[in-house]
């Protein structure tokens, strides 16, 4: 299936980040080509985004989970988990776990959220990096900037997983 992970270990969450980007990259490419002002031959000469580095996507991600304002109570960690090339950028993908750990449960459930750091191949170094981010057991691809983060996501999820696991026990 065209830009689905080859790394079956990890959640579909994160291959919808991939779809995402082939899709918008093809609406993108079809109003070029329906638009002769954006021909490719017209296009100037666009460098790559060769400063970019692992590490550099984890900062930037970890930027915007600042922004988010969820609640002191709240631990994460972030993972890189893998890259996907393609054809005119490469999807860096993250995985930050979340977790409210409290006095009685110091170990508990945990929500993740899935990040692709676009890399175009073909924009200036200056354009900004394209983050986007899908939670966990959903489907919604939502871009930084663009869709506002909410606490209640994660709470949702770890309480799905409890009754999931209470349900298991009966």
């Amino acid at each position: 299936m065209d830009g689905v992970s080859p790394h079956h270990t990890y959640h579909v969450e994160s291959s919808a980040l991939v779809n995402a980007s082939l899709e918008r990259h093809r609406k993108k490419k079809k109003e070029d080509e329906n638009d002769p002002k954006h021909a490719e031959v017209d296009s100037p000469p666009r460098l790559s985004c060769e400063d970019f580095t692992v590490e550099f996507g984890k900062e930037q991600i970890e930027t915007l989970i600042e922004t988010w304002g969820v609640r002191s109570c709240w631990r994460h960690s972030l993972d890189f988990l893998y890259v996907t090339e393609l054809e005119h950028c490469g999807v860096f993908h993250y995985r930050a776990r979340f977790s409210a750990p409290t006095a009685r449960q110091p170990i508990s459930q945990t929500a993740s959220v899935f990040f692709g750091v676009e890399v175009s191949k073909f924009a200036p170094r200056a354009t900004p990096l394209e983050v986007h981010f899908v939670v966990e057991s959903n489907r919604l691809v939502n871009t930084s900037g663009k869709h506002r983060f909410r606490e209640t996501w994660l709470t949702d999820v770890i309480d799905s997983k409890k009754r999931l696991g209470a349900e298991a026990d009966l």
